[in-house]
């Protein structure tokens, strides 16, 4: 019988750990001898989140009753002060910059998206969008969203090739959508859609600069002038087509490009859709398609806050809430690996809610997704005695 690692240490070992100590290096200054590593606080956070753990103390609990498997995962024993003092005094960025790695290692893995019938994108499509994670007013102030509530902002950039957050930032709730928005870097030739949130007429100019394109809907009090009217099937489900230009005082302070405005109707929802984009060659169906696919980051976030730890956090400091939310989307990522390269039919749902069951079993990860077709099914049919 083949000598098997745990199954939480067959998952940590998909990072390599060259990378992950160079990382270390570069953003951790000296510290003292003793203290708790980078590598074992990330195992902590890590073992936090697959198995569903609410508190420092579970998780010491936890590994402390597996201390015999901390060889395997390369690991110092843990104890909850250290590991709050870790997450509380290690900068965060550091797993932001370990998540660049991870998504990098994924997306040359990662599936072509199937797009929808009759259509064909070419061109690398993303989905923009944020969600908020409310906190307590009382233990986060600085987080303060209005006078009911506190929430930090996740901001999330989905790449639609294997549905993989590409780009990822954590702010104040009141941070705008727009602002963090300007800092993401879409690549040379991507598609960006986006919602109303991201209504900036000069953010929309820019990306066209960098030769991104964009689908949006636009605001039902936009201001404009019809430039141009185009031929559109009087049969069809796309009400009008139109080059405009955007009239409002504001806009005229601006140096701004004509853009394409579609209204469509959905038959389905019997709901008419007025969307704008700098593409002019694509058909107009393809517009309202592309829209429909911003969906995706909407599943995404549902995902996430179900079966990931961001509804509560072990940590009441700002760095220990973003390295917590960091490390949960490097969790995301490594099963968005471990399925594309293994090509398990289960869904990430699936693959977490057995991982969260098996973690410390000693089990081929690979047997533990294909599990043999000859083993017995024992059917019973008689009462509890």
């Amino acid at each position: 019988m083949a000598h098997n690692s745990t199954i939480l240490s067959q998952m940590l070992k998909l990072i390599p750990r060259h990378e992950f100590h160079s990382l270390s290096d570069q953003h951790d200054n000296k510290r003292r001898a003793g203290a708790l590593s980078r590598w074992s606080q990330f195992v902590a956070m890590f073992t936090c989140q697959v198995s569903g753990l609410s508190s420092l103390r579970d998780i010491e609990s936890a590994l402390h009753s597996q201390r015999q498997h901390h060889y395997h995962l390369a690991s110092q024993t843990i104890s909850r002060s250290a590991l709050g003092r870790a997450n509380e005094t290690l900068d965060y960025q550091f797993f932001v910059s370990l998540f660049g790695r991870l998504y990098q290692r994924c997306a040359n893995r990662s599936p072509k998206q199937g797009f929808a019938p009759g259509f064909d994108l070419k061109e690398k499509l993303f989905s923009l969008d944020a969600s908020l994670i409310d906190v307590s007013m009382k233990l986060f102030p600085s987080a303060n969203y209005n006078c009911m509530k506190a929430a930090f902002k996740l901001h999330v950039g989905l790449d639609h090739d294997g549905l993989i957050p590409a780009f990822i930032a954590v702010t104040a709730g009141k941070v705008s959508d727009q602002t963090q928005a300007r800092s993401f870097e879409f690549p040379r030739g991507s598609v960006v859609v986006f919602d109303k949130g991201y209504a900036s007429y000069e953010w929309h100019a820019s990306l066209s600069q960098q030769g991104v394109s964009y689908v949006t809907r636009m605001r039902d009090n936009a201001k404009f002038e019809v430039v141009e009217s185009h031929a559109t099937d009087a049969s069809g489900s796309v009400l009008s087509d139109e080059t405009i230009a955007y009239t409002s005082i504001r806009a005229s302070k601006q140096t701004l490009i004509p853009v394409r405005r579609i209204v469509f109707r959905d038959e389905t929802l019997n709901k008419e859709f007025v969307f704008t984009t700098n593409r002019f060659d694509w058909p107009a169906t393809l517009v309202a398609q592309i829209y429909k696919q911003r969906w995706q980051v909407e599943l995404f976030f549902k995902w996430i806050k179900q079966n990931l730890k961001l509804k509560s956090f072990v940590g009441v400091s700002n760095n220990a809430v973003m390295t917590q939310i960091m490390v949960a989307m490097c969790v995301y990522l490594l099963l968005a690996y471990l399925k594309f390269t293994s090509h398990f039919k289960q869904s990430l749902q699936q693959m977490i809610r057995l991982i969260r069951v098996n973690a410390f079993i000693r089990r081929s990860i690979t047997e533990l997704f294909h599990p043999p077709n000859d083993v017995p099914i024992i059917s019973y049919q008689g009462g509890l005695f």
